[in-house]
């Protein structure tokens, strides 16, 4: 009984536990987010199990019906159509559900796009941040990177291939000319990793064209964590530059319009420097 969250191949069928075939076969039914997906798995494994489809459309629906059937005593088995559930898919609010009202939840892991990109990148792997998919407009992307700055970490992004090269561009202007690697089709016949500095990567992209598959990208952490990056010093100057010309409300909408950066960010920081300056 209870629910089993079970990782699935990401590019091939060798890629899932022998432990994880035997909970899809024995469960009373596999929730998956698209069941053509998963049921190519299940023709190749012989798993004859019923499919029940539950993704970002029909969650809502979905998931009283589903936690009613494990409050009856049935197990169920919760698949993605690629690697680890509840990884940018709807599945966490199934699981935070089942553990408010005392079903039991259990894991069978197994492969991740997020932790194969970061061990296979070289970057530093012992402090990460998933941050999943970044927005998909320009101004509220950069304003997301910028929260994201001080991080003592690698960075790691979900991104559409169409947006890759916009996207690395970014980074790099907001992080400062991070060394980064960007991973594509992970495990599977056109696996691809290409390292270098964000503004080499974008470059690089920008010239070939969005890639095919899926996209993920690994950043690394600070060079100097105790220090400003590039980015801020680019801000300072910025703000600098603003203020001694202007109000300092009007230097902060300036710079934030000109960067792309929160408003809120940018006005605590021309706060910090209107105290740091000499009276």
């Amino acid at each position: 009984m209870g629910l089993s969250i079970v990782a699935t191949p990401i590019g091939n069928a060798g890629d899932i536990t022998l432990r994880a075939l035997d909970a899809l076969k024995r469960v009373a039914a596999v929730v998956c987010e698209d069941t053509r997906v998963t049921m190519k798995l299940f023709g190749i494994h012989g798993i004859s199990t019923r499919l029940v489809a539950y993704h970002d459309h029909n969650a809502e629906e979905m998931r009283p019906k589903l936690v009613a059937r494990l409050m009856a005593g049935e197990a169920l088995a919760l698949v993605s159509d690629a690697g680890t559930p509840l990884v940018s898919d709807p599945g966490y609010k199934l699981v935070r559900e089942c553990l408010d009202r005392g079903i039991a939840v259990t894991a069978l892991p197994g492969p991740s796009a997020v932790i194969d990109a970061l061990v296979l990148s070289g970057l530093p792997s012992d402090r990460f941040f998933f941050a999943g998919f970044l927005p998909p407009r320009a101004a509220a992307r950069r304003a997301a990177i910028a929260e994201l700055a001080g991080v003592p970490g690698s960075l790691v992004f979900y991104e559409a291939p169409q947006r890759l090269a916009e996207c690395l561009g970014d980074l790099g202007d907001v992080l400062g000319d991070r060394p980064a690697a960007v991973a594509r089709e992970l495990t599977k016949r056109y696996e691809e990793l290409r390292r270098d500095r964000l503004a080499a990567l974008a470059a690089h992209y920008a010239a070939s064209g969005a890639p095919k598959g899926e996209v993920v990208i690994v950043v690394g952490p600070p060079d100097r964590p105790a220090e400003a990056t590039a980015a801020e010093l680019r801000l300072d100057q910025m703000l600098g530059e603003a203020m001694a010309r202007s109000s300092l409300r009007d230097a902060v909408d300036e710079v934030a319009a000109a960067s792309g950066l929160p408003r809120r960010l940018v006005y605590r920081r021309a706060l910090a420097l209107g105290r740091a300056q000499p009276r």
